[in-house]
């Protein structure tokens, strides 16, 4: 069921929401949170379709925020709010708000947000595209508890990661992550099949995949070795290769779908591997809402790595980028087990400042 509202307010929506709950006759539906999503009219479709498939495992509240910027200098100072409920098998296993803005109210979306969040329940914002640099300091990443972009989406992605690890506030987490967990996942099992000591890795895959850079990150993090990035055709991440005291161990994919697992001294064993598409992406990131230390100890000790590797471009856009030839580089992080999930035993000398000032 679809109910269109021009010219309206939040209390008006709410409304909508009781009327078209009480027409499908399901007056109360177990959502378990509220999910944000910030996008523009062109990629909205995409990131509905996949909120409204995660939705599945975790029923929502669904407001998609589409801020319509006018060109015309008279259009910008008229505010309206338009809006579109849909209820039942319209949105998924919850319901979906879609929040047209315009003029003035713009810059106040979360004036808008706010009276339609679900009491008592989490908030969580995501960014399919143009997702700020600093989430925690937007107004509408202030509402929530977990904040999800996408870097892969930028166009400078390897950059824009360099700035997230300086702005990285606990919740906030990014899709770029979230690709490589199938990849962290196998490469700790290989580690907890051998007792070897790792001495370099080389990490292979697209030139500008935010998600090779993040797992290069985890892997030098974790382990303390020198880490090597090389480029590959893709599609994605390609191969991680380790050298170790025992021998080499290789997960090679090369179809973006069946990897190819070798260890020293075992067969070789083909892997599942695929890549995943952004509903399953965001149905696991809404499996956990607590903060990701994993992923805030790899992305703030890896800013360093990509200044130190020349990884982070200084042209504009991905056209023309041009990375210097990858350059080995040697881990100051403190050695740790290779685990997905491993906590954080000690951080590096250089983020202690950082610890302390968050602990003021």
């Amino acid at each position: 069921m679809k109910i269109d509202l021009t010219d309206t307010t939040a209390s008006k929506v709410n409304k909508a929401l009781v009327q078209g709950r009480r027409a499908i006759g399901t007056p109360a539906v177990g959502m378990v949170l509220t999910l944000v999503i910030v996008t523009d009219e062109e990629n909205a479709y995409d990131a509905l379709k996949a909120a409204n498939d995660a939705s599945h495992e975790h029923p929502a509240r669904t407001l998609v925020v589409i801020k319509r910027v006018s060109r015309s200098p008279r259009d910008r100072t008229q505010s309206r709010l338009d809006a579109e409920v849909r209820v039942g098998a319209d949105a998924g296993s919850g319901e979906t708000v879609v929040l047209r803005l315009y003029g003035e109210v713009v810059d106040h979306a979360q004036s808008v947000v706010l009276p339609l969040l679900l009491p008592d329940a989490p908030v969580v914002v995501w960014w399919p595209v143009n997702a700020p640099l600093d989430p925690a300091k937007d107004p509408l990443g202030a509402l929530a508890q977990r904040r999800v972009t996408d870097t892969y989406a930028s166009e400078q992605p390897v950059r824009d990661l360099a700035t997230r690890s300086g702005t990285y506030t606990p919740g906030d987490t990014d899709l770029s992550w979230t690709r490589i967990t199938p990849w962290r996942s196998m490469l700790a099992a290989a580690l907890d099949q051998v007792a070897c000591e790792v001495r370099a890795v080389e990490v292979e895959g697209e030139e500008f995949n935010p998600s090779c850079e993040l797992l290069a990150m985890w892997l030098a993090d974790r382990l303390d070795v020198p880490v090597k990035r090389s480029l590959s055709g893709g599609p994605g991440l390609t191969a991680v290769r380790m050298d170790t005291n025992c021998g080499p161990i290789k997960l090679d994919r090369a179809d973006g779908s069946l990897a190819t697992l070798s260890i020293e001294g075992q067969p070789d064993r083909a892997v599942a591997l695929k890549r995943r598409e952004t509903a399953e992406l965001m149905a696991e990131e809404l499996r956990r809402l607590d903060p990701d230390d994993t992923y805030a100890s790899a992305l703030r000790y890896g800013v360093d790595r990509l200044k130190s590797s020349g990884s982070v471009p200084k042209s504009e856009g991905r056209a023309g980028l041009a990375l210097p030839a990858p350059v080995e580089t040697a881990a100051k992080a403190p050695a740790a087990e290779a685990t997905a999930q491993a906590p954080v035993r000690r951080e590096p000398p250089a983020l202690e400042p950082v610890r302390k000032a968050e602990a003021k």
